[in-house]
């Protein structure tokens, strides 16, 4: 098991809401490390179950050994086609942690941080074929602006985007520096960390279209939570 490969804020309280009940059935969409999971197997008496969801491969390494467990490696946008696969038809709680993990951030090549230099991916399936080089290289510049505005709220993101198609006319754009050197004007300020950070979250949600996930998600939940169940 990788070290510290994610420590949950609010883990206790999170779980808690959950009112969970010894043989009840539970989906944790957002495994991770599996800090949330090993919190609810620890409530679970014997005959509870529960399923948990991560589409990144590096999940899989902090696999938990337990018969009331089952992980599995999608995407949580199709939680019901997987759940009915397993025999799964109603829970009794989902619990969702969005957002990217402690590890996502670490691991320099998986192009999360602002911190380091790397390839522009953001992939959280590696397995996806769209990266955020793809994002920032194939877009038209109508549709990076509104990558920008709408999941990175940047101001300027209508001049952004014109930087970013004038620069890859000359040359596509691979590394993380090279990116932040076509931006660079907007960068020069106290708000510099906040603005890339804007950058980079603006990516990273068309990258993985988690907007689209998470609502597909929350309409499902209509279906699959018993009565008095918690979300």
């Amino acid at each position: 098991m990788m070290q510290v490969y994610h420590n949950p804020v609010l883990l206790n309280e999170s779980v808690e809401g959950l009112n969970i009940v010894e043989d009840g059935v539970y989906v944790d969409v957002t495994f991770g490390g599996g800090g949330h999971s090993r919190a609810i197997l620890d409530r679970l008496g014997p005959n509870g179950k529960l399923v948990a969801f991560d589409q990144d491969q590096d999940a899989l390494t902090n696999v938990i050994e337990d018969d009331r467990f089952l992980l599995i490696n999608e995407n949580f946008r199709y939680i019901k086609r997987f759940l009915r696969f397993n025999s799964v038809t109603a829970v009794d709680g989902i619990l969702a942690d969005f957002g990217v993990s402690s590890h996502q951030f670490d691991v320099a090549e998986r192009g999360f941080s602002t911190r380091f230099e790397a390839d522009l991916d953001m992939r959280m399936d590696q397995t996806n074929q769209r990266s955020a080089y793809d994002v920032i290289n194939t877009y038209e510049e109508e549709r990076l602006k509104q990558v920008f505005l709408q999941y990175g709220e940047l101001r300027q993101a209508p001049v952004m985007a014109r930087l970013i198609v004038q620069e890859r006319e000359t040359k596509p754009i691979k590394t993380s520096s090279h990116l932040k050197s076509v931006l660079v004007k907007f960068l020069k300020h106290k708000n510099e960390h906040k603005v890339l950070a804007q950058i980079y979250q603006a990516i990273r949600i068309e990258v993985n279209e988690e907007i689209d996930a998470l609502k597909e998600l929350l309409l499902q939940t209509a279906e699959l939570i018993k009565p008095g169940g918690r979300l």
